[in-house]
């Protein structure tokens, strides 16, 4: 592979990798489900806050009654995840979660339960369920990551890596040449 077309193929790859994840819809109990909550009630916006706070302190694939509510919380792993802090409510099936961290749905009062999901990958308009079970949607909540924000995995610093490694590879190539 000749070095300019190598250095592209890196640069791609790394711009690729950072790109946030893109859905249209968001569907109970898919990739980006955080947990469910049974039933959430009552369900005020220091309710929802603190039923999402204690799903996101559960172990991956747990069940824990608290706070009156029985928690599921999914096996997805986002990796450490900021305190939830209230921002918004709605009732339209399409959200813009650009900026937000999680997104709290609840279907029709004391029938089915609330909807947990992680949205802090996502960008842009969203879809939800208008159903949960045959149960319809009663509103949803808008929460952002704490201010005390959870540092970087690492992926940044990975990925400034590989770059700054591609680039020496290059140097390497052309300095033979």
């Amino acid at each position: 592979m000749k070095p300019i077309k190598c250095l592209l193929t890196i640069l791609a790859a790394c711009a690729s990798l950072g790109l946030a994840s893109q859905a249209n819809a968001l569907v109970i109990g898919d990739a980006h489900e955080l947990g469910f909550v049974n039933f959430g009630i009552p369900s005020g916006d220091q309710d929802r806050e603190n039923y999402v706070n204690h799903l996101i302190g559960m172990a991956l694939g747990s069940t824990d009654s608290a706070l009156g509510q029985d928690f599921t919380r999914s096996n997805n792993n986002f990796g450490p995840l900021a305190d939830a802090e209230f921002n918004s409510n709605g009732t339209s099936l399409s959200i813009d979660v650009t900026g937000f961290d999680y997104l709290f749905a609840k279907y029709d009062g004391p029938n089915y339960g609330s909807e947990v999901w992680y949205v802090g990958d996502l960008s842009g308009v969203i879809t939800i369920p208008a159903k949960g079970g045959k149960y319809g949607l009663s509103g949803w909540t808008l929460f952002t990551g704490s201010s005390d924000t959870v540092p970087d995995s690492g992926s940044t610093v990975a990925l400034l890596g590989a770059a700054l490694m591609g680039l020496a590879f290059l140097r390497a190539k052309l300095q033979k040449a």
